[in-house]
């Protein structure tokens, strides 16, 4: 597995990123997910269907960052209708992110674990090895499941670039 030392940083403090560093046309490689705590069910990439995906990766939405960037891609989603699914992939236990949903009223992202075995961070090169969370990123996946965008946020504690993700995304969708 590849390690990317200083990848990402908390606060000016250099961590490692595992897996390799994706790139646009690149295909969206698998993963299997979590949608619940007690659910021996897998969710991978062919899950998600042939759609625009949106893939919004938080390292924890209990922070005020990951809650801002959540409730924000939520909200933009409402003028794609079935156009687009989206996605919110952290290493929360499914029910923290079920609780965080309801509390948050999050209803247009689906709510996906990485809390197993870290397999879309390794895949997707968003797994923080000294902290094991997702690095803050967006990517968005074409129907034919081409990455058409891709951001990695270089420092956790920062926003990632909504508008330059909002104008790739409606680019996708057309």
């Amino acid at each position: 597995m590849t390690e990317r030392p200083g990848a990402v940083t908390h606060k000016g403090r250099p961590l490692t990123v595992m897996g390799d560093k994706l790139k646009p046309g690149d295909k969206a490689p698998d993963f299997e997910l979590a949608t619940g705590l007690f659910s021996l069910e897998k969710f991978t990439l062919a899950d998600t269907g042939p759609k625009v995906r949106l893939f919004n990766v938080v390292p924890s939405l209990n922070t005020g960052i990951c809650d801002a960037q959540t409730k924000r891609f939520n909200e933009e989603l409402a003028q794609y209708g079935d156009k687009v699914e989206g996605y919110t992939i952290s290493v929360d236990l499914p029910v923290a992110q079920a609780n965080w949903c309801t509390a948050s009223g999050v209803d247009r992202l689906k709510m996906l674990s990485d809390y197993r075995s870290m397999s879309f961070g390794d895949a997707y090169g968003t797994h923080v090895k000294e902290v094991r969370v997702e690095q803050r990123s967006i990517f968005i996946v074409d129907a034919d499941g081409v990455i058409r965008y891709i951001e990695y946020v270089p420092e956790i504690s920062q926003h990632p670039n909504y508008d330059a993700a909002l104008a790739a995304l409606k680019e996708v969708v057309g």
